[in-house]
């Protein structure tokens, strides 16, 4: 299901095509828009939710009076969703997902999966329920997916990272060019810790994924072991070399999630007592490239150096 008509007209009449590095492969679907959906007079029973952080709840109220009692939607995107699914919908249909895939939306029908990684799924309360083992069955389909206890660390760890992510798109810089330069690991590790400080007080462990390793920049940094040189060289093999932040700038010219990724850590941080003004700078960067009053560029990088301690 799908927001875009073009694309589900072309999924429809043609396949959806995936572009990978060597190769691309096109697979039969049935799509549909919302509207399609809801004439046909069908329910659903689970939803693998995959819209920018920017529209979940406009997307889950569109569809929460489809979705069956015993149902559920689980958050396969980026933040901290899960909270406002379940607000929305109950905790109780609410599934926690996280997901490390670099891929981007080319033309209708047309993907281009740039890098695989990591899927993890979990129950909210980590239990290891009936319905997490069918899922978790489903998706082998599609790979190595798995199940974990500790979603929330899963989720935070990402979010460390994804901060550090964000503001290399603040630049035309490759993710491996802006983690590997030395004159911008200050900025990397200090961002990685301001979230990573919230997550401890919250008693959330965070885990390692696809040579991420959160323990690289928090509590403390060690250069000396060289931390990032798997991860730089992981990032080098993918085909999608910058974020999907940095295309919704610089290519597709549209909002993006940062605000609904970031604010909601910055709101616990102060909520802790902490001081955000690492995050809180990134969003007003970001903000400023979206409304065209800041260009992407290396000197972006300065506004956050500043606030460096």
């Amino acid at each position: 299901m799908d927001v875009n008509e073009e694309h589900v007209k072309k999924i429809n009449e043609q396949g959806i095509t995936i572009e990978e590095k060597d190769d691309k492969f096109n697979v039969s679907a049935k799509a549909y828009t919302l509207e399609q959906y809801r004439a046909e007079g069908k329910t659903l029973k689970k939803v693998l939710l995959a819209v920018k952080a920017l529209h979940t709840e406009q997307a889950v109220k569109g569809f929460a009076d489809l979705l069956d009692e015993d149902g559920y939607v689980a958050s396969f995107q980026n933040g901290l969703n899960e909270e406002l699914i379940a607000k929305i919908i109950g905790e109780h249909r609410t599934l926690g997902c996280f997901i490390n895939l670099f891929a981007d939306y080319l033309e209708p029908g047309v993907i281009s999966y740039g890098g695989v990684g990591s899927l993890y799924i979990g129950e909210l309360d980590g239990q290891k329920t009936e319905r997490i083992q069918e899922l978790h069955q489903a998706l082998q389909s599609w790979g190595d997916a798995k199940i974990t206890d500790n979603i929330l660390g899963y989720l935070w760890s990402k979010l460390a990272y994804g901060s550090i992510l964000t503001a290399s798109a603040t630049t035309n810089l490759t993710i491996a060019e802006f983690i590997e330069d030395m004159e911008y690991r200050p900025l990397v590790v200090a961002l990685g810790q301001e979230v990573l400080k919230v997550a401890d007080s919250k008693g959330v462990e965070p885990e390692e994924f696809d040579d991420w390793k959160p323990s690289s920049v928090y509590p403390e940094h060690h250069p000396e072991n060289n931390p990032f040189a798997p991860l730089i060289a992981r990032l080098r093999s993918y085909t999608k070399t910058r974020t999907g932040i940095w295309r919704d700038l610089a290519v597709r010219k549209r909002k993006t999630e940062v605000p609904q990724q970031l604010n909601p850590i910055i709101a616990e941080g102060q909520a802790l007592g902490f001081e955000m003004p690492l995050l809180q700078q990134l969003v007003q960067l970001i903000t400023e490239i979206e409304n065209g009053k800041r260009e992407i560029d290396e000197k972006n990088l300065d506004e956050l150096f500043k606030l460096i301690a």
